[in-house]
C-alpha cells in the first residue's frame, strides 16, 4: 500500500536506495515554493471572500496553456461525480463555434508570465466585459495583467517561484477546485505522507528503479491507464515528466495508452517489440459499474453473464500484468481504492516529488524549460 487509498506495487528490481533517500530528505528540507505548495500551510494568494463571491455560478471557462490548465482538467475529470458545475477549457488555438452569449459565465484566465501568446489570443476571442473575469498571473505589467486592469477584473497573484506544471496545488489549481465546490485543504497532505513509511520508501524505491532503467537505456515511460476519468491526470503527468527532465540530452518520454482500446493497437509492440520501455499500470476500483446485458444466445459467451464493466477491465488488467511478469517486462501498478480529493492530492504529490527527485539525481534543473523558450522567441521573430 502507498497510502490507505492507493494500493501500489513497485518495480521488481533490486537497487541501491541510499543516495536517493539522502537526496529526498534534502529536497524536503529546502525552502522551496513548489514543496511548500504541497503542504496545508501554503498561503494561497486568494481569500475566502473571493471564493464566496464567484462560487454561486454554474458555468466556468478556464483559459490557459499547458500547466496552467492541465492540473485543473485532471481535477475536474477525476472528481467529476462530486462536481455540480460546468467547466470548459480553452487550451489550444482553435476556431470558435457559436456560443450562447446569454449564458452567465465566469472566465479564469491563467498565465504565469502574462505574455503567453495562445492565452492572449484566446482571451481576445472569448472574453467579454460583461462576464465575470478572474486573471491568475504574476504581479508585473504584462499584457494580461494590464488587460485585467482595463477590464476591472479580479487579479490573483501567480506565485513567481512555481512554474505552471508544478502549480496544481497552488492558487492555479486550488481556486478552480474551490469554485467546483471541492475542499482545497483535502488535497494537501505532504506532512502526513512523508511520515508514512510506505509512501516514503515506495517513492525512494521507485525513483531508484527509474534511474536504473535510464542507466540501461530504457527511456520510454508507458502509462497503461484503465480509467477514462484519469486521462487528463496523465496529460498533466506527461508534461510534468517531459518538460522537467527532457534537457541536456537526457530525459524520459512519457507515453499514454488508454485501455482496453490500446490492446488492439500498440500492445503487440509493448509485448514483443523493442525493450526500452518501462510501464505504469493505473486502475480505479469503482463500486457502481454498468452491468452487461445477460441475453447471450451463444453459450460460448456465458462467462460474461452477470458481469459488469469494472470486472471486465479488472480481468484485462490482471491478465496483462500476468503476461508482463512472464515476459520479464518491468512495471509498477497503482490501484485507486477511493476517488476523492485526498487521493488525488496524494497522486499529485507522489508524481511531483518523483519528478523533482529524478531530476536532481540526474544533475538536471527540473524547474526550467529553456528549449521551449527558444520556440517562443523564434515565433515572435517570424510574426514581427
Amino acid at each position: 500500500m502507498l497510502t490507505r487509498n492507493i494500493d501500489f506495487k513497485n518495480f521488481k528490481i533490486k537497487k541501491n536506495t541510499q543516495k536517493v533517500k539522502k537526496k529526498l530528505k534534502k529536497i524536503l528540507q529546502e525552502n522551496n515554493e513548489v514543496i511548500k505548495s504541497l503542504r496545508k500551510t501554503y498561503k494561497n494568494s486568494y481569500n475566502r471572500k473571493l471564493v464566496n463571491k464567484y462560487n454561486k455560478g454554474l458555468n466556468y471557462r478556464v483559459i490557459g496553456m499547458g500547466g496552467s490548465t492541465l492540473g485543473t482538467q485532471a481535477i475536474y475529470n477525476f472528481l467529476g461525480k462530486k462536481i455540480k458545475k460546468n467547466f470548459s477549457f480553452v487550451d489550444n488555438l482553435q476556431s470558435i463555434t457559436k456560443t450562447n452569449n446569454k449564458k452567465k459565465i465566469t472566465n479564469l484566465v491563467i498565465s504565469k508570465s502574462g505574455n503567453t501568446i495562445e492565452t492572449i489570443i484566446n482571451t481576445n476571442l472569448f472574453l467579454k466585459k460583461k462576464h465575470n473575469n478572474i486573471f491568475i498571473t504574476e504581479n508585473k505589467k504584462s499584457y494580461l495583467y494590464l488587460l485585467a486592469e482595463k477590464l476591472k477584473a479580479e487579479i490573483i497573484d501567480h506565485n513567481n517561484y512555481i512554474g505552471g506544471r508544478y502549480s496544481v496545488l497552488s492558487e492555479v489549481g486550488m481556486l478552480p477546485a474551490e469554485l467546483m465546490g471541492l475542499n482545497s485543504n483535502k488535497f494537501k497532505n505532504l506532512n502526513m505522507l512523508i511520515k508514512n513509511k510506505n509512501f516514503f520508501n515506495s517513492l525512494i524505491s521507485n525513483v531508484s528503479s527509474t534511474l536504473y532503467f535510464i542507466k540501461n537505456k530504457k527511456y520510454n515511460s508507458v502509462i497503461i491507464n484503465y480509467d477514462e476519468k484519469s486521462e487528463n491526470l496523465f496529460n498533466w503527468y506527461q508534461q510534468l515528466i517531459a518538460e522537467s527532465l527532457g534537457k541536456n540530452k537526457k530525459g524520459i518520454l512519457p507515453i499514454i495508452s488508454n485501455m482496453p482500446k490500446d490492446n488492439h493497437s500498440v500492445m503487440q509492440l509493448y509485448l514483443d517489440g523493442f525493450k526500452n520501455n518501462f510501464y505504469t499500470f493505473f486502475f480505479v476500483n469503482e463500486k457502481n459499474s454498468t452491468k452487461i446485458n445477460t441475453n447471450f444466445d451463444d453459450n460460448r459467451m456465458s462467462y460474461l453473464k452477470n458481469k459488469n464493466l469494472h470486472q471486465i477491465k479488472l480481468s484485462q488488467k490482471l491478465a496483462t500484468e500476468n503476461v508482463f511478469l512472464k515476459k520479464n517486462i518491468p512495471f509498477r501498478s497503482f490501484t485507486i481504492l477511493k476517488r476523492d480529493e485526498k487521493t488525488l492530492g496524494e497522486l499529485f504529490s507522489f508524481f511531483i516529488l518523483e519528478t523533482i527527485l529524478i531530476g536532481k539525481m540526474l544533475n538536471l534543473n527540473p524547474y526550467d524549460q529553456p528549449a521551449v523558450e527558444l520556440i517562443k522567441k523564434e515565433t515572435k521573430k517570424i510574426l514581427i
